[in-house]
């Protein structure tokens, strides 16, 4: 009951993901990434080690697809889980376990993924995929807009109640990190609302943390 869509910007070499599901938190459960290695979804009954495995595994050197689908199966019930990746090439890795729930599906650009389960139509993550490719701007502008063309697309069987918003931009910690653990009306245009909060001052709180006597 999850649709998500994962990414590297070509020019930048930014990663990131963003998520929405009809379930709570799903920010604390299911996007990871880390600057120079990937980004990862792990969603479908989610086991919370699988998306730091598959960056381990990357950050090892192991390709997209064999990552994915060797964290996917370290751990017990692979069957249930969903997981994808987008390495720091734009290399792209998905696992489906048998078991994933209702109609599941993927789509692929050129170093973007998206995917999803319990969707109301399997043209749901090339919906998003369109999307994604056809807007400008900041990383996270472009995967919120993969998000909205997914819920237009029809999104989730149940209605959303939680999103969120990953990117990592060479720092050991993320750029953007935003998180609608719960909004029963309308948690997407709340994460993008946060977005443009967040955006102009995201570098200034960046300049804290590595050079604070700077500003």
């Amino acid at each position: 009951m999850t649709f998500s869509i994962v990414a590297r910007c070509a020019e930048t070499g930014r990663l990131g993901v963003a998520v929405a599901t009809a379930s709570l938190a799903v920010g604390g459960r299911c996007p990871y990434a880390m600057s120079g290695v990937g980004a990862v979804t792990t969603q479908n009954r989610t086991h919370p080690m699988i998306g730091p495995r598959v960056l381990e595994l990357l950050r090892d050197g192991v390709a997209a697809q064999d990552a994915v689908e060797a964290a996917a199966t370290a751990f017990p019930f692979p069957e249930w889980r969903q997981v994808a990746v987008v390495d720091f090439k734009g290399g792209v890795g998905v696992f489906h376990g048998a078991d994933c729930s209702g109609v599941h599906a993927e789509a692929r650009g050129a170093g973007v993924v998206a995917l999803g389960n319990l969707l109301q139509t399997d043209a749901v993550p090339g919906a998003m995929i369109a999307a994604f490719e056809a807007t400008v701007g900041m990383l996270e502008d472009r995967l919120l807009a993969g998000l909205a063309g997914g819920l237009a697309a029809g999104g989730e069987v149940n209605p959303l109640q939680s999103a969120a918003l990953l990117v990592v931009d060479g720092d050991p910690f993320p750029f953007t990190n935003l998180r609608v653990d719960w909004d029963g009306a309308a948690p997407l245009e709340t994460l993008q609302a946060l977005w443009q909060k967040w955006r102009p001052v995201a570098g200034t709180y960046r300049t804290w943390a590595v050079d604070p006597s700077s500003v």
